[in-house]
Parts: C-alpha cells; sequence; structure tokens
C-alpha cells in the first residue's frame, strides 16, 4: 500500500465542512487546526462565500494566508488588503441576465464590490442573507457598472428558468441543493475552486501532491480530485462521496479534525 504523502497546505472548504450545522466551528476542529498550523502546515478558506465570513474564521483561527472566496472567482489577501486574483462575469452576460431576472420576478442576487445585493423587498431565503455582507437594492442592473464575482439564482423556479433561457452561454452554471433548496451560481467559465487553490499554491510553491482538500458540495469535487489526499465528508451527497477516494464524518462530528488528524498525524509533523 503506498505511503501516505506528507502534507504542506490544507484546503477547508467552509459550509457543510469546517462550519457546524449552527455554523460554529468545534473545539476539536480548532485543536487539530492549531496543531497543523504549528507543525508548519499551511491552511487555506475555499468557499462559495463572500470575503466577509472566511475573513472573520481565518483571523479567528490565525491563519495568514489570502482567502479563496465566491467559488473561486475571488481570492483575497486580507492581511494586506488586496485582490489577488478576480474572474468575473463578464458584463455582456451579465446583464442579459440580471435584466431577465428582474423582468420575470426570478430570486437573484449579484456579488458586486465584495458584497451580496438584492433587490429591495426580496424573500429572505437564507439566516446569512441578513448579514452584514448584504445589501438591498431598487435595481440590480442599474448596479452593473463593473463585471459581477458572480449571481446567484435562488430556489428552483429562478434556476430553472435562467438555465433554460442563458444555460448556453459560455459561463458556468454550478447547482447546489441544500435539504430542499435549490441555487444556482453562474461564473465566469474559468473560475472555480479547483483553479484557484491551483494558483494559490503555486505562488507558494506546493505541489498538488502535498496538498490535502477537504469539502461536502458539488463544486468542490474538481478541487477535491486535484489535490493528493481529497476528502468528502460524511454529511456530502452520495455522489461527492464516490468521486473521491476517502470519506470523513460529518460536520457535526468534527469531520475536518478527524481528518487532518489522520492525514497530518503528529508523528509526520515538521519541525518549526
Amino acid at each position: 500500500m503506498p505511503s501516505t504523502p506528507s502534507i504542506d497546505l490544507i484546503a477547508l472548504d467552509l459550509d457543510g465542512t469546517l462550519l457546524a450545522p449552527d455554523e460554529t466551528i468545534s473545539v476539536r476542529n480548532r485543536t487539530a487546526i492549531k496543531d497543523a498550523l504549528t507543525a508548519g502546515v499551511r491552511v487555506v478558506l475555499v468557499t462559495g462565500r463572500g470575503v466577509d465570513v472566511p475573513i472573520r474564521v481565518s483571523k479567528e483561527l490565525g491563519l495568514n494566508l489570502p482567502v479563496i472566496c465566491c467559488h473561486g472567482a475571488l481570492t483575497k489577501d486580507f492581511g494586506a488588503n488586496k485582490t489577488l486574483e478576480h474572474v468575473p462575469v463578464p458584463l455582456e452576460y451579465a446583464k442579459p441576465m440580471v435584466e431577465f431576472a428582474e423582468r420575470e420576478g426570478l430570486a437573484i442576487a449579484i456579488y458586486v464590490e465584495e458584497a451580496f445585493y438584492r433587490l429591495q423587498g426580496s424573500h429572505i431565503y437564507m439566516d446569512d442573507m441578513r448579514g452584514p455582507g448584504w445589501f438591498e437594492a431598487p435595481s440590480l442592473h442599474d448596479m452593473l457598472t463593473e463585471a459581477p464575482t458572480f449571481l446567484r439564482f435562488l430556489g428552483e423556479e429562478s434556476v430553472t428558468q435562467i438555465v433554460r433561457a442563458f444555460g448556453d452561454l459560455p459561463l458556468s452554471f454550478r447547482h447546489e441543493t441544500w435539504c430542499d433548496f435549490v441555487e444556482c451560481a453562474v461564473l465566469n467559465r474559468h473560475a472555480s475552486k479547483k483553479n484557484a487553490l491551483a494558483k494559490l499554491c503555486a505562488d507558494f510553491g506546493i505541489p498538488s501532491e502535498r496538498v490535502m482538500a477537504v469539502g461536502d458540495s458539488r463544486n468542490d469535487v474538481p478541487m477535491l480530485r486535484w489535490a493528493a489526499i481529497g476528502v468528502a465528508m460524511g454529511n456530502a451527497l452520495p455522489e461527492v462521496r464516490q468521486s473521491v477516494p476517502y470519506v470523513t464524518a460529518a460536520n457535526d462530528r468534527d469531520g475536518v479534525a478527524l481528518a487532518i488528524e489522520r492525514f497530518c498525524p503528529p508523528q509526520s509533523k515538521k519541525s518549526a
């Protein structure tokens, strides 16, 4: 049986992975990450969220790497307050999609200038939409003076209509399911967690053979398969668990800590 590679960097998804269902981070997860950092292993957050939550979590955990946000469309060095990579949706595609959504009354949010915007009076589908990173606007189309980082279509009806009308555009349509709730993130076709992570690792001279990645969603799969050690959460969809060689416990059972303890055990840790 081949030996487990030495890991130099751990990439962690947030929702459904590092975060428990109540969006807290368990003591065991925190301890495992702290031990990895002490051993000289780098840890980076790779998430579909905007910049606010991953920056807050990174600071709480003492991480000093940039955060990869917006499904890989934005990489932010929060220490230097500098955008390292930004792969937005071209305006020529974003504008007609937003116009269509407003005209048809679809549930839509756009991420532009590092904040989410939804139409005034629109339905709140999840608690994070009440967070400080969200704002209301009378018209999203009028806000599109620059290319948005990505678009979100919320709910089955909105997802179905936008894919039917614009699914042939050269963009990436990322479908996610949260229990019975469906959403679709529309991104530049070159934006992905895998591409952003590969770029960040190349900047640090870390090959994929020395990377462990942990996630739970469909959009995590290419990243998990790129890394030498790709670990799916126990709460992931069956198709996600079946697509990678390793599965850990669920996000409410310290799955991240168990993966770190398995693949970055104390005896393999590096000296400071």
